[in-house]
């Protein structure tokens, strides 16, 4: 389905955001920009527990938010959130009161998937240009690094820093001096140096800045004329000259340069200390600034799925690849699991498992590139900690589950409640894995399958299961393993029942 309007909503560490915009044809135009200062990482204790104040102060954003939002269907609307709530204990029961409060579902996303989006959203606020761009982006918790050439990002990594956690860390008590800038900088740069070898080796030809410290940065730099001979964007010695300028200060509270934003004073320091740590490990002289980023990235990328340009389709086909997926296999039990979906929910399925279930048919078996022994468990292992572009970390645990209950007991899957639409899902690619299991082209019996009570009903005819008594014997394994998690598979032949 297509949208005249769109909307994301970006959680960030620092901030949240939403963003709406109205859809012609390839482009989006911007209707609705609104941000909320929530400090959500300031309220992050030592133990990685969100405490109630930063807890109340996001919850409030979203009602807001919510409020606007009303009236959008759920595939319009796309919320993500990033790293505070990557690693906060406690991020669960605080997403499901941001769900009810916002009233759409919110994603944590990986912090290369942040990084992917970024990009994205920056290129479309920038001129065309066939050179390779590097994209940094410092954000509340994080700091995403991406290079790419024009829309196609082709190194992407994030890095546990951002403009709170390091004003929290190091200026806490809002004074600075050079010491404790010092400090930050040699901590920034410590986690740049890790991937600064990748990075410099890959090269780039313009260097971008995106989101709120780059901007409200570059802003002091240009208002208090620190850049040389009038340069715009972000200069190195006009970072050297903003660092003299707040150590002259004192503190966050005596500085006053013009320009300065209030909502962005509190973190100054933290992200001032990791640029400056940025452009002196890359080797970076000047960077200009983009004015979209993640916000932007995911509207675009929502787009990209009504237009049947979904990331997470070619992240599928480079796994198939990687993994040397058995392609004939994997599309046989991919068009035999959807027959079998659409026969249980009938030609009205939701869109959404359908493509859910023909992802995890064709991914089923990767896990065989690691050990054919328990090859399903090594499988779902890589999908929940693989980084997977376009996938958010429900998606790729909703995918995990799938494929780690395709075959074997299904005890495994307890946390999934009864009645749960996924088991509907896993019946499906099971069954259809079990049909195939000659792994060959031979036709398929004339089956029929329906919902039952507590369970699943399966018609097969008799004579065929007579004909392949291997399938047969499976069957009647798989009616025990239904059994053990408390469900029913009936198997039904000729009017007869077999399984209770």
């Amino acid at each position: 389905m297509e949208y005249e309007t769109i909307a994301a909503v970006d959680l960030g560490s620092n901030s949240f955001r939403l963003q709406v915009g109205r859809v012609v044809e390839n482009q989006i135009y911007p209707l609705d920009s609104v941000k909320e200062t929530v400090r959500l990482a300031s309220g992050l204790t030592p133990e990685k527990m969100l405490d109630e104040p930063s807890q109340t102060r996001g919850l409030e954003a979203l009602r807001r938010f919510g409020e606007r939002l009303r009236g959008l269907g759920e595939g319009a609307v796309r919320a993500v959130a990033t790293n505070t709530l990557r690693v906060a204990k406690n991020a669960r029961e605080f997403l499901v009161l941001g769900e009810a409060a916002l009233g759409f579902p919110i994603e944590v996303i990986a912090g290369r998937e942040e990084a992917r989006l970024i990009y994205i959203g920056a290129v479309h606020s920038l001129p065309l240009a066939p050179h390779k761009r590097l994209v940094v982006d410092i954000g509340g918790g994080s700091t995403e690094f991406i290079i790419g050439r024009k829309s196609d990002p082709m190194l992407t990594e994030s890095l546990y820093m951002g403009c709170v956690s390091y004003t929290l860390r190091y200026f806490s008590d809002g004074r600075v001096d050079k010491r404790r800038m010092r400090e930050a900088q040699v901590a920034a740069a410590k986690e740049i140096e890790l991937i600064a070898h990748d990075y410099l080796q890959l090269g780039w030809k313009e260097a971008v800045g995106s989101s709120g410290t780059a901007r409200a940065i570059a802003d002091l730099l240009e208002l208090n004329d620190l850049n040389p001979g009038g340069v715009t964007g972000i200069t190195r010695e006009g970072l050297e000259k903003l660092v003299t300028l707040l150590v002259k200060a004192g503190s966050i509270h005596a500085f006053n340069a013009p320009g300065m934003r209030p909502d962005r004073l509190p973190v100054l320091p933290g992200g001032l200390a990791i640029l400056c740590a940025v452009f002196e490990e890359l080797g970076i002289e000047r960077m200009n600034y983009a004015d979209g980023a993640l916000r932007l990235g995911v509207l675009y990328d929502l787009l990209g799925r009504f237009h049947q340009h979904d990331m997470r389709d070619t992240t599928v086909e480079q796994f198939m690849r990687r993994y040397q997926v058995e392609k004939g296999q994997a599309e046989r039990v991919r068009k035999t699991a959807l027959a079998i979906l659409e026969q249980l929910a009938g030609p009205e399925s939701d869109e959404q498992e359908q493509q859910f279930l023909s992802w995890a048919a064709v991914l089923h078996e990767i896990g065989i590139s690691v050990a054919h022994n328990g090859y399903h468990k090594h499988g779902a292992y890589i999908l929940t900690f693989a980084d997977m572009p376009g996938f958010s970390n429900k998606d790729q645990a909703r995918l995990a589950t799938l494929v780690l209950g395709h075959r074997g007991k299904l005890e495994k899957l307890a946390a999934l409640p009864p009645g749960d639409p996924g088991w509907r899902l896993i019946f499906s690619l099971r069954l259809a894995v079990l049909l195939h299991r000659t792994r060959d082209d031979r036709e398929l019996p004339a089956y029929a399958v329906n919902d039952a009570a507590d369970g699943f009903l399966l018609e097969l005819p008799a004579r065929w299961l007579e004909d392949n008594p291997w399938t047969a014997a499976a069957l009647n394994e798989e009616i025990m393993v239904w059994r053990r998690v408390g469900m029913q598979l009936k198997i039904k032949t000729l009017g007869a029942a077999r399984g209770h």
